[in-house]
């Protein structure tokens, strides 16, 4: 992400979107999110994201799988490896979230939205699932996972039996040798505390001792032979176990293309729902997004500020105004203004809503470009006014007639008479640029500039001269003003120094507003032509005559393999003809049709061509329509095939 981007907080927002995502492959893709130069593209991911946020109205949160370590998992397969039974939990975890995501997605068909049918696309995995859940309880195999497993344990058990029997008779028979009255597992050996002093009387092997050393847990000789038998079935149910493991490990192993088409079904949808989560929570909408140069905003809110509190933005740029000078108090709004602007730009261009009001229009734009905050930097030596020029300097190298360049407090910094007049030679500048641009100050002569100069309009802050408080609210064709003065008389400054303060601000040392005009004719440079990088949308291309030629009816010969079909529905936009060919329907090219009979010489004028091509349920229905309201008859009427008697394409 560029520097430009953070000045606007465009990585605030960012994290928020990452924070509503839930894997954390979906979430580094919401943070490396960024906007878009094709205009189409930036179409369908705005679509997108109206789609996920109706889902999460209409049907609640989404049951999306997290897929922690799941890539290492796949990659422990591929290399040979075999899983463990955590490891197989995972993926029996994951196969349960598609098969719910799929349930929540059918539900949802409802809605008409496109992202509703992508559940089409999530592969079953219901006997991989099954298997693991029948075979692994608790991250460890279970007893019946196998018959042998199921016996091997049992038989375990009972030696265990009887070892335990044997130790605690001896317990029993012989309190006083030993330090406490029950048998110890030390490792894989069955124990008794012995005595120090008593270890003789008990014969059989040390296993451990006591940290004091007053007790011994020896194994004694009179189970070592159970002990032994103990041992070598603990070798066969290893060995059954990691059996069971290799097993499962081969049916993930046969359903890695299916569970990774499922990763990527998963993450998309991820994705797209951490954007409608996202617009639901700023209160945001769709926006209008365009190629043009129309900057429209209605009612529009930072979508960092409360918006309960947060005053509407308006603003409008494009048709004939390709730039806003702001000015007022300090303050005011004007910096919140102008990371409005920049903000929700970046917003609408990567595809998420704005929380603005309907009929907010964005253009694609191919950067963003703005000088915002004070920049001082003691590291770099680097002043404020310096700090502004740098940044300035690169904004005018970058900019082109497709950009929007925001700069604030434009001018501040230096010396006022220089400052006011490399003000105006920027606004010039960036005029003959042809971007869109808004700027704020507090140079009179700069409002005065924008006054006379075409394409720029004034806008101002609104202020409270009763209470002395600013409003937040910008008001277009209007210039504002910093109000110092003003405040200064209301809290008591005297008289006789305000007038000498008007006088040194707007005495005769000021240059005349009708030489600013001139001056920026006179030292603009030529504008330069730039290719746009921006992707337009491009119009549907008119049918070919001869694509026109076919209609609804018509025999016509399909090539290269010369077979007949009937014309079910007239040319798309692409030149692409429905055709029936021996009962399948298809789109063909107009190129690949030859006309054989007209559909005039073979039907009469009002012969109803669902007999040829709907099926006789569809047929019946539509019948029935006609005669009278039936409840839950349904007749289906595809999309593009109204022209030849609503039929509907075969399946």
């Amino acid at each position: 992400m560029n520097d430009q981007h953070r000045f606007l907080e465009f990585d605030v927002i960012l994290k928020r979107l990452s924070d509503l995502a839930v894997s954390d492959g979906v979430k580094a893709k919401c943070l490396a999110l960024a906007p878009t130069l094709d205009e189409r593209e930036a179409k369908r991911r705005l679509a997108e994201t109206g789609e996920a946020r109706r889902l999460l109205e209409a049907t609640g949160s989404p049951p999306l799988a997290a897929m922690a370590e799941l890539e290492k998992l796949i990659a422990l397969i591929e290399a040979g490896d075999m899983l463990l039974p955590e490891q197989l939990e995972r993926f029996a975890l994951f196969a349960s979230s598609c098969r719910r995501m799929k349930q929540y997605l059918r539900r949802a068909e409802s809605t008409g939205c496109d992202i509703a049918f992508y559940g089409g696309s999530i592969r079953e995995l219901s006997g991989l699932q099954s298997e693991i859940e029948r075979c692994i309880r608790g991250a460890q195999v279970d007893d019946k996972a196998t018959g042998a497993l199921w016996d091997i344990r049992r038989g375990m058990q009972n030696v265990a039996d009887q070892i335990k029997a044997k130790l605690n008779a001896l317990l029993a028979k012989n309190g006083k040798w030993f330090s406490d009255s029950f048998v110890s597992l030390r490792g894989s050996h069955y124990t008794l505390p012995v005595r120090r002093e008593h270890k003789n009387d008990v014969p059989g092997d040390v296993i451990e001792i006591s940290n004091s050393g007053g007790t011994l847990f020896i194994e004694p000789a009179a189970v070592v032979r159970l002990q032994k038998e103990l041992a070598s079935l603990e070798v066969e149910e290893d060995a059954e176990v990691r059996r069971v493991l290799y097993t499962l490990t081969a049916l993930a192993a046969d359903a890695l293309p299916d569970i990774r088409l499922n990763i990527e079904a998963m993450e998309l949808l991820d994705f797209l729902f951490a954007k409608g989560a996202l617009s639901l929570s700023m209160k945001a909408a769709c926006p209008a997004i365009e190629a043009g140069n129309r900057l429209i905003l209605r009612a529009a809110r930072h979508p960092l500020l409360d918006g309960a509190t947060a005053v509407p933005l308006d603003l409008a740029l494009g048709e004939g105004v390709r730039g806003v000078v702001v000015t007022g108090p300090n303050t005011g709004g004007k910096t919140v203004a102008l990371k409005t602007v920049g903000l929700l730009s970046l917003m609408a261009q990567s595809g998420l809503h704005v929380p603005a009001a309907e009929g907010s229009v964005f253009p694609m734009r191919d950067l963003v470009l703005c000088d915002i905050g004070d920049g001082q930097s003691i590291a770099e030596n680097l002043s404020t006014f310096s700090s502004h020029m740098t940044n300035i300097i690169g904004v005018l190298a970058k900019a082109s007639p497709d950009s929007l360049v925001l700069l604030d407090e434009l001018g501040s910094g230096t010396d006022p008479a220089e400052g006011m007049g490399l003000a105006v030679a920027i606004l010039e500048e960036l005029c003959c640029r042809g971007c869109l641009f808004v700027v704020t100050t507090h140079y009179p002569e700069v409002k005065a500039f924008a006054a006379r100069r075409e394409g720029l309009e004034n806008a101002r802050m609104a202020f409270d001269r009763q209470n002395l408080k600013p409003l937040y609210r910008l008001e277009m064709g209007e210039a504002g003003e910093s109000c110092a003065i003003y405040i200064a008389e209301r809290l008591g400054m005297p008289e006789r120094i305000l007038k000498n303060a008007e006088k040194a601000a707007y005495g005769a040392g000021a240059p005349a507003k009708a030489e600013l005009a001139d001056f920026a004719a006179q030292t603009a440079p030529a504008p330069r032509a730039a290719a746009s990088a921006i992707v337009r949308e491009e119009a549907p291309k008119p049918v070919s005559t001869h694509a026109q030629r076919f209609a609804v009816g018509d025999s016509v010969l399909v090539y290269p393999n010369r077979e007949i079909g009937i014309v079910y529905a007239p040319a798309n936009e692409k030149g692409e003809v429905g055709v029936q060919v021996k009962r399948q329907k298809k789109l063909v090219s107009h190129r690949r049709l030859k006309l054989y009979i007209a559909a005039a010489e073979l039907y009469p004028d009002d012969y109803d061509f669902s007999i040829v091509f709907a099926t006789v349920a569809n047929r019946k229905a539509r019948h029935l329509m006609g005669k009278r309201h039936v409840e839950d008859n349904v007749a289906v009427v595809k999309q593009g095939q109204e022209q030849a008697n609503s039929v509907e394409p075969d399946d």
